[in-house]
């Protein structure tokens, strides 16, 4: 499954790591995912989600 915020649809992305001699080699920045038991329409449901939509309580968790 791929790295991908249920809610608002964040992903990785890609960029360049550039040393001190401006040497550069490709990297990606990864999203903070967090994987979560979120209710969708009733149903409980194990997600990615990442923590900008948790703490602007897009997500509403389950136990």
């Amino acid at each position: 499954m791929a790295k991908k915020c249920f809610y608002c649809g964040k992903h990785p992305r890609s960029g360049n790591t550039v040393s001190h001699s401006n040497h550069k080699t490709k990297r990606r920045f990864m999203p903070n995912l967090q994987s979560i038991n979120i209710l969708v329409a009733g149903k409980k449901l194990k997600e990615y989600v990442c923590t900008k939509c948790i703490k602007a309580g897009k997500a509403i968790k389950s136990s």
